[in-house]
C-alpha cells in the first residue's frame, strides 16, 4: 500500500464532526457494503475515526493512528487485528486509534495535539463503547505510543470513558518489556487475549512527584 504522509497539520483542516460523519457512514455507499463495514468518515481523508466490521460481539482494537486502510482494503496491521479478534471468539472488530490523524509512519504525526480532533475522536470512542453492554477493549498500541508526548494523555481520556462504560481491557499476549501492550502486526493470528490492567499501566507511566526540599 502507498504511504500516507500528512499534507499538513489537522488544525489547517475543516474537520468533519464525528456525529454527522457517522450518520453519513450509516447510509448506503457505492464504494463498499455498509452492512458489513463501519467506516467513519466514509471517504478517504487526512484522518479516520473508525474502521471495522459489523457484528453483535465486537472487539474494539485501540492502535496509535490510522494508515491507508479502508473497507475491503485492510492493511497488514488491520488484517492481523481481525484474525486475532475472530480467533478469540468475537464476530467483528472495530479499529480505533489513540490519535485520528492518518500517517503511515508515526514519525509523520503532527508534533502537537489538535484538541478539536481529539474531542471528535473521544465522541467516536464513546459511540463504540455504546455498542456493547460490557465493551471489550484491546490495547494494541505498542511502543509507538512513545512517539509523541500527547499520546499517553489521550489514552487517559479514553480509559476514563471506558471505565464509565464498564469496559474490560485486554492485551494480546503479555506486555512488552517496556510495559506497553503489543502492536498487532507481528502477532500470530491465534494469539490469546489476556486481561490488561489499564489503571496500573497508566500509573506506571506517571512520573513520580518530586519531594520538596527545605531551604
Amino acid at each position: 500500500m502507498a504511504r500516507h504522509i500528512p499534507s499538513g497539520t489537522t488544525g489547517d483542516l475543516t474537520l468533519c464532526r464525528f456525529r454527522p460523519a457517522l450518520e453519513e457512514a450509516l447510509c448506503p455507499s457505492p464504494d463498499y457494503d455498509v452492512d458489513r463495514w463501519l467506516y467513519v468518515p466514509n471517504v478517504y481523508s487526512e484522518y479516520r475515526y473508525i474502521l471495522g466490521t459489523r457484528g453483535s460481539r465486537p472487539l474494539i482494537c485501540v492502535g496509535i493512528n490510522p494508515s491507508t486502510a479502508a473497507p475491503d482494503a485492510l492493511d497488514p496491521t488491520l488484517q492481523s487485528a481481525q484474525r486475532i479478534a475472530l480467533a478469540n471468539g468475537y464476530d467483528s472488530f472495530l479499529m480505533f486509534n489513540v490519535y485520528a490523524q492518518r500517517a503511515t509512519c508515526p514519525d509523520d504525526m503532527e508534533p502537537e495535539m489538535n484538541p478539536e480532533l481529539h474531542a471528535e475522536n473521544k465522541e467516536a470512542f464513546a459511540y463504540l463503547l455504546s455498542l456493547s453492554d460490557r465493551p471489550a477493549v484491546w490495547a494494541a498500541w505498542g511502543n509507538i505510543i512513545d512517539k509523541r508526548d500527547y499520546l499517553p494523555r489521550c489514552v487517559r481520556d479514553f480509559a476514563a470513558l471506558a471505565k464509565d462504560a464498564g469496559a474490560v481491557w485486554y492485551t494480546a499476549g503479555p506486555p512488552l518489556k517496556s510495559g506497553h501492550p503489543h502492536h498487532p502486526l507481528y502477532l500470530k493470528g491465534d494469539t490469546a487475549l489476556l486481561p490488561f490492567d489499564i489503571d496500573a499501566y497508566l500509573d506506571s507511566r506517571t512520573p513520580p512527584k518530586r519531594r520538596r526540599t527545605r531551604a
